[in-house]
């Protein structure tokens, strides 16, 4: 291939940035051209569409966010929208696209690699619940957010011997939720992939009371929800002082840690590498500590299981 394109889509992740750089790197080491398609799929149905080079990536692998921009795309569901797109890339010389996002972001690359446009898909989403890999670009950076800022609502819960109630970010998923719930040391984890009783949370919260302990932090994550009418159940039913905090949209951004600009540097070399062989139609995934790749559609077609074992861990250590 001589040219080559690169779109963020979806929900934006911290270390996308770092992703794009590595893309426009390998390639310009390869001797392709590479093509920045703005505000994901609907700047390739529009036309908005730059030239990147070695230096107009230089000084984003630290930033938040996306360079590139991103938005959601519903006119590219359509079979009109998908036909100008193929014939943008015709227009501007694209002979393959890098496109960083979760499933809907996938389901768009397999739509274009069927129609002749090879495509490389890159996992990037807070949310770490993209079936086909470990992990996912921004998960960390998302995570030590989440942790930073409980920490930061625990030390006015303890002054005052409070429970805090905290929402976290994941609608389907409690990856988050979890992993900073065991992070923070939260008494209880409410994830949507396990149903729990506010019954149950208040017997613990009793329980713990017993041992000494005087303030809480309850981690919930999106998809479960509630979160003031869970403090309002938790003070009515045990006489602490409950708060509700919802965290929202402040995990998505942030400078990327480590791992997320290290992991997302390798995932875009080895999508370049694949776009180089004219390979499309591919997921890259982490699997097993490995960068791989899979089949779009096979990739779809996964279902990501719950660490349960996770979760008896955090529960067996908020006593």
């Amino acid at each position: 291939m001589k040219t080559i394109g690169v779109l963020t889509s979806g929900g934006d992740a911290p270390g996308m940035n770092a992703a794009v750089r590595a893309v426009v790197r390998t390639a310009v080491s390869l001797g392709m051209s590479v093509k920045g398609i703005r505000r994901g799929y609907n700047g390739l149905i529009e036309g908005d569409i730059i030239d990147l080079d070695l230096r107009s990536v230089s000084d984003i692998i630290h930033r938040g966010g996306t360079v590139l921009y991103t938005a959601r795309s519903p006119k590219f569901k359509t079979e009109e929208g998908v036909s100008e797109a193929i014939e943008n890339c015709k227009k501007y010389g694209i002979e393959g696209i890098v496109v960083i996002g979760g499933d809907g972001s996938f389901r768009g690359a397999r739509d274009l690699s069927l129609r002749g446009i090879p495509c490389v898909g890159i996992p990037g989403t807070i949310d770490n619940d993209i079936s086909s890999t470990d992990y996912t670009i921004g998960f960390d950076t998302a995570m030590n957010t989440a942790m930073e800022m409980v920490d930061k609502i625990r030390d006015t819960a303890q002054s005052h011997d409070r429970c805090s109630v905290v929402e976290v970010m994941g609608r389907r998923a409690g990856y988050i939720a979890l992993q900073s719930g065991i992070a923070v040391g939260a008494t209880a984890i409410l994830v949507p992939e396990i149903e729990t009783k506010i019954e149950d949370v208040i017997t613990k919260i009793k329980e713990t009371q017993k041992t000494g302990k005087q303030h809480f932090i309850i981690v919930v994550a999106e998809g479960v929800g509630g979160v003031e009418d869970i403090a309002k159940q938790i003070e009515e039913a045990t006489g602490i002082e409950s708060r509700a905090t919802i965290l929202g949209h402040v995990q998505r951004g942030g400078r990327p840690t480590v791992r997320d600009r290290v992991m997302a540097t390798q995932m875009g070399y080895a999508a370049v590498e694949l776009l180089k062989d004219g390979i499309g139609n591919k997921v890259i995934c982490y699997k097993n500590g490995k960068i791989t790749n899979l089949d779009i559609y096979e990739a779809l077609n996964m279902k990501k299981e719950f660490d349960y074992e996770m979760y008896n861990v955090a529960h067996t250590t908020s006593i």
